[in-house]
């Protein structure tokens, strides 16, 4: 498969290597010093884009993959998905295609799920209250994370409010999100703590094998189900 990488940060050499040794082709590479690549040939030749860059310039990049016929698999959180996908997808309808998610790790995925199975759960009990905790690297731009925003959300906003998440920056962590509820008895947590970027990396990469040939709005829970 022929893979173009937008954004070649730390996330974009990583999902390289590993687009490399599943067997993949990297056909071009787009960051802040070359953005005319997005209208190479190269780059149309490509059978999926995978865009990791910033909240800033997600919306044009994944835009700018459109016009050159090529499905986008985005990593990139932080900004309006929600609008971008009314403003920019619904009147193209399947005529393009994006698989957006805010987390790309397995782990993570199974977490959402275990989440939203908890917090359905705990409707029948007011007496808990949540809190939610995530930690990450001091680069991360967005706080709270797309997956802690991801976590509340199946929470909902009459439990726990997005201003209510604690949101820490420290040193080189990779992700720590922790889900708590609390009692005047007791605690239930579930977390998911990364070792590294590279199961992120490794998700995109499987996305993106997913995406091959589909069109239409996609999220990796399609993916791993």
């Amino acid at each position: 498969m022929k893979i173009a990488l937008i954004g070649y940060g730390k996330m974009g050499h990583m999902i390289e290597a590993i687009a490399k040794e599943r067997g993949h082709e990297i056909v071009s590479v787009i960051d802040q010093n070359n953005p005319d690549e997005f209208e190479s040939n190269a780059f149309a030749s490509a059978d999926v884009a995978i865009e990791f860059t910033t909240p800033q310039t997600a919306a044009n990049n994944i835009l700018r993959a459109w016009k050159a016929g090529v499905p986008v698999v985005c990593g990139t959180t932080g900004w309006d998905v929600s609008e971008f996908r009314i403003k920019n997808y619904e009147l193209r309808g399947d005529k393009i295609g994006l698989l957006w998610s805010s987390n790309y790790s397995i782990g993570v995925n199974i977490l959402f799920a275990l989440n939203k199975q908890l917090a359905k759960f705990m409707e029948a009990y007011p007496e808990y209250t949540p809190h939610m905790t995530e930690v990450h690297h001091i680069h991360k731009l967005d706080a709270p994370s797309g997956t802690a925003k991801t976590l509340q959300e199946a929470i909902g906003d009459d439990r726990l409010k997005i201003n209510d998440i604690e949101s820490i920056r420290e040193g080189e962590v990779a992700g720590i999100h922790t889900v708590t509820w609390d009692s005047e008895i007791d605690t239930i947590s579930i977390s998911h703590s990364a070792k590294s970027r590279k199961g992120f990396a490794l998700g995109a990469v499987i996305a993106a094998e997913w995406m091959k040939g589909k069109t239409g709005w996609h999220d990796f829970s399609e993916v791993i189900s």
